[in-house]
């Protein structure tokens, strides 16, 4: 049996648009929920999710108009307690079954169970399924009250609600009109937020064909609201006739040009509009002089513009306005959007021109009045250490040029927070240092430095391009780990301020992706110096926290747990290499032999910790069992070779050639008692052990490839 569907709107104010569509999704999906709880819907129900800028709706397939009878059972009280020893109901009883809505007449049917170790009453009964308004109008506010609402309004309700007067509500924005049908039927008796349930929506303000518009039914929603409304009310299909519509706009402009890629953008678009209507316009080509970032930007977040770009990724002088109307001559509303963009483009153009007036390096001075961090300083200290951090790592590498370039760039990399065109847009940090580093006539590796030292930004994004970039950028992130973890200011939970984990995560990159000869403790230990007694020494905390911040990372690429463990156990100091130390144990584990290795490698590692400090040293002379003279033997022959391709950075081929170690190891532990009474046999057996430890553990601790 096939039952209609079930439409429901809520009309609101404009919703906020960068949280419109998780608003649609999030009122839908709680709507489907609880019908489905409630018996009402079914696992086949489809659900459409609908959200405009002013409307929420969902239309939900297969809803019943009542749901089915339940069977009730309800636990009454042990039998001892609700019958006497004549097998008469107890006053407890029958006060119990009064508040459940039954009397004396119901003892007789009372059901006697196991409940535990003594035996209890039931009362069996059947629940009346809920009607669909009923069960909607609980869903209704359960949806309503479980919306992620971003910031809460209240306000009185209209004399046309129920509840007209100074009654208030809380809702994101003021609610004016709700809407629900089953099918072709209204469910009059359903309200929320001081609104009763019809069948009448309103569609474009301006360009609707009628108003209101009255729903036929749940079915025709989508198509009434596109043809009489003026609304395309699906958030997907309006973002996908955005889309369509600035591709064919673009392909009318030609030579190539394609509109800006941005995702968050052509949401928040989508989520302003109701009936979209891509538009031409173009600014003056003068204003192609100030860089593209910067008329991008103040296009893209003032307006919500979409810049053109030509084939090689450079801003054209015509933009696409996605308008909210469609008149028959659209050249009003082109010349408005370009009036409009003139003056915030001639801002650029004028911020532009006045910070080239300054040199960069004549703006250092200025950050010795910005607040970095009231333990640590201002801004021109922080630039101080970044400095010094730079030049450590420059020296650690082994590059003079190298250090007096990252000394330079490290110097101006913050000027340009002062700068009137960083004051109007933070997000252009670096990127103007750079176009004003090139102005004063700096080496490209420095101003490219200047740049890209707050790279990487976020997760993908690139890595520095340079040399200078590099240690400029590691010098800005350890400067801010060694900080904040020297005055203990740690991420908890999900709060991370300083973006302390990113920053780990961008060490570790630069680190690995670009094989970087700097041992890690090393690299904590040098940045040490240059905060003096600002902090204190928490490189051990902050090594463990860049460890955890690489098992995650390694295991998102796909290696597992045992494999990440067995590697970073022995704390690798440089970072680069860790890809060839997996590499190696994933290839040993695919070995017959390692299963057996790993477990006597456990064992070993248990043995030598409770013998406490133990040397590598073996006399030939002490060995007396043929098992242990054979693993000594073994380890003589095939430990070198072993070292040698260590040596050579090949540690696949390191651990292959210790595997033949599994027969003579096998049989030293069956035939050698290691904790011997007399003490130089003892010692000896341990050494021999340890010489085992250190030869078969310099890639990974294979104790932890080892089955629990």
């Amino acid at each position: 049996m096939t039952h209609p569907n079930l439409l429901v709107e809520l009309f609101v104010e404009e919703l906020p648009p960068k949280a419109l569509q998780k608003l649609g999704d999030a009122f839908a999906q709680v709507l489907l929920a609880q019908l489905q709880a409630q018996g009402l819907a079914s696992v086949a129900s489809r659900l459409t999710a609908y959200a405009s800028p002013r409307r929420l709706a969902a239309h939900i397939t297969e809803v019943a108009p009542q749901a089915a009878d339940k069977a009730v059972s309800q636990k009454l009280m042990p039998v001892t307690v609700g019958l006497d020893a004549s097998g008469n109901a107890t006053p407890a009883l029958l006060k119990k079954l009064s508040a459940l809505g039954a009397d004396a007449s119901a003892v007789p049917g009372l059901r006697r169970a196991p409940d535990g170790k003594a035996e209890a009453l039931f009362l069996d009964s059947t629940a009346r399924g809920a009607t669909l308004s009923e069960g909607l109008q609980k869903a209704l506010q359960e949806s309503v009250a479980r919306l992620p609402i971003p910031k809460v309004m209240r306000y009185q309700l209209e004399s046309g609600c129920e509840q007209p007067g100074w009654t208030s509500v809380s809702f994101v924005r003021p609610a004016h009109g709700l809407v629900a049908l089953h099918g072709t039927e209204v469910l009059l008796s359903v309200s929320v937020l001081g609104l009763t349930a019809g069948n009448a929506t309103h569609g474009h303000r301006f360009e609707a064909a009628v108003d209101p518009v009255v729903l036929r039914s749940a079915d025709t929603y989508a198509e009434q609201l596109a043809q009489e409304g003026a609304v395309i009310a699906g958030f997907a299909d309006r973002r996908a006739e955005i889309v369509r519509q600035l591709q064919a706009a673009a392909a009318q402009v030609g030579g190539g040009v394609r509109p800006i890629q941005d995702d968050a953008l052509l949401d928040e678009v989508t989520a302003l509009v109701e009936r979209p209507n891509v538009l031409v316009c173009e600014f003056e080509k003068e204003f192609l002089g100030v860089p593209q970032e910067c008329l991008i930007l103040t296009m893209k977040a003032n307006q919500k513009y979409f810049p053109l770009l030509d084939a090689e990724g450079r801003l054209t002088h015509r933009f696409l306005v996605v308008s909210n109307i469609r008149p028959d001559d659209p050249s009003a509303v082109v010349g408005g959007n370009e009036r409009v963009v003139r003056p915030r483009l001639a801002d650029a153009k004028f911020f532009f021109d006045q910070d080239r007036k300054k040199t960069l390096e004549s703006r250092v001075a200025s950050l010795a009045k910005v607040v970095y961090h009231n333990q640590l300083g201002t801004q021109g200290e922080r630039v101080d250490r970044v400095r010094a951090i730079a030049r450590a790592i420059a020296q650690q590498i082994g590059d003079v040029e190298l250090a007096r370039q990252a000394d330079q760039a490290a110097q101006l990399a913050k000027a340009d927070l002062v700068t009137d065109m960083v004051g109007e847009f933070p997000e252009l940090q670096g990127t103007m240092g750079r176009y004003y580093a090139q102005a004063d006539g700096l080496p490209a590796a420095v101003a490219d430095a200047i740049e890209d030292h707050y790279k990487p930004r976020f997760a993908g994004d690139t890595l520095p391009r340079g040399d200078v970039g590099v240690v400029v950028a590691l010098a800005d992130k350890l400067e801010t780990l060694v900080g904040m973890f020297g005055i203990g200011n740690l991420p908890t939970g999900d709060r991370d301020p300083f973006a302390l984990r990113r920053h780990a995560l961008g060490v570790i990159r630069m680190l690995v992706e670009k094989e970087l000869p700097l041992d890690l403790e090393t690299l904590l230990h040098s940045a040490l110096p240059a905060f003096g007694d600002k902090i204190q020494d928490a490189t051990a905390p902050l090594a463990d926290f860049i460890y955890d911040r690489l098992a995650g990372s390694l295991r998102e690429q796909g290696y597992s747990a045992q494999e990440v463990d067995a590697v970073l156990a022995l704390r690798p100091q440089r970072l680069a290499l860790v890809g060839k130390q997996l590499a190696a144990v994933r290839a040993f584990a695919a070995l017959p032999e390692a299963p057996a290795l790993a477990a006597a490698n456990k064992r070993v590692t248990n043995i030598l910790k409770k013998a406490g400090d133990v040397d590598a040293h073996v006399n030939p002379e002490l060995l007396r069992e043929q098992a242990e003279k054979d693993l000594y033997a073994a380890l003589q022959r095939f430990v070198p070779e072993a070292d040698a391709l260590y040596a050579r950075g090949d540690y696949t081929g390191s651990l292959q050639t210790l595997a033949v170690l599994r027969a003579p190891v096998d049989a030293f532990f069956d035939d050698v008692m290691v904790n011997a009474e007399e003490l130089d046999l003892r010692l000896n057996r341990q050494g021999l052990l340890q010489s085992l430890h250190v030869a078969m553990n310099r890639v990974a601790d294979l104790s932890r490839l080892a089955v629990a």
